[in-house]
């Protein structure tokens, strides 16, 4: 659905874009990393593609979706028309999603189990797209929540690498809400370093300074960039 920003609307989404991206700075000086290490990823789930639209003509080209069937509603013709935006899946994929979500997305990020990992091995061949995955690992434990678990992690990375042939760039996960996000950060970090993966994917909008100083090489911010989402009735 399309429905024009005014003016004011697409200032505003410019100056969150650059008011993020001075506090991501200031979060990498105090842990002494460089910014331009730290990838924000602009979630658009539910956003209506001119407020999306307004994020990319500020020049912003990174941007996460949930839901395969949404992204495949908004994005061909965004990605047409701004060809250097990279595209992740950050929510749960279904195998059987798993044909649609290789054409359109650059980067799957929520990799978590041993049959979708062979269900995308098998698609990227056969589309010859072989996207950056990450692996997503549920650091709380939570029995409603997707995810490797911690114990199961190192040898999922290696399947996923050895037997699944995968390219495996980075870990993500989505720490508990009552808990303290830094020691699930620091917990996939350490994961991420006996592993020998270099991304990592975390920290959203209420705690993205805490995931850089912790390492975060990717942070999904979707209501600091856009706004609180529109509510579909």
């Amino acid at each position: 659905m399309s429905v024009p920003l005014d003016p004011d609307q697409s200032a505003c989404i410019a100056d969150n874009l650059e008011t993020i991206q001075q506090r991501i700075a200031k979060a990498a000086l105090r842990a002494g990393r460089d910014a331009k290490d730290v990838s924000l990823i602009a979630v658009s789930k539910i956003h209506l593609v001119d407020t999306v639209r307004a994020a990319l003509e500020a020049g912003h080209c990174v941007y996460g979706e949930n839901r395969v069937q949404e992204a495949a509603q908004k994005w061909p013709t965004l990605k047409a028309d701004f060809p250097d935006v990279s595209l992740h899946l950050i929510g749960p994929l279904q195998t059987n999603k798993v044909s649609d979500a290789v054409a359109l997305f650059d980067v799957i990020e929520t990799v978590d189990r041993p049959k979708l990992a062979a269900a995308l091995a098998e698609e990227m061949t056969k589309q010859s797209r072989h996207l950056p995955c990450f692996i997503q690992i549920n650091t709380g434990e939570e029995p409603q929540k997707a995810g490797v678990m911690p114990a199961e992690s190192d040898n999922f990375i290696a399947d996923c690498r050895n037997t699944y042939g995968l390219t495996v760039s980075g870990l993500m996960c989505i720490p508990p809400q009552d808990e303290e996000p830094a020691l699930h950060f620091a917990f996939l970090r350490e994961i991420a370093n006996r592993n020998g993966v270099a991304g990592l994917s975390m920290g959203m909008s209420a705690d993205f300074e805490t995931a850089v100083e912790l390492g975060a090489t990717h942070i999904r911010l979707g209501t600091a960039v856009f706004g609180e989402r529109p509510v579909i009735n």
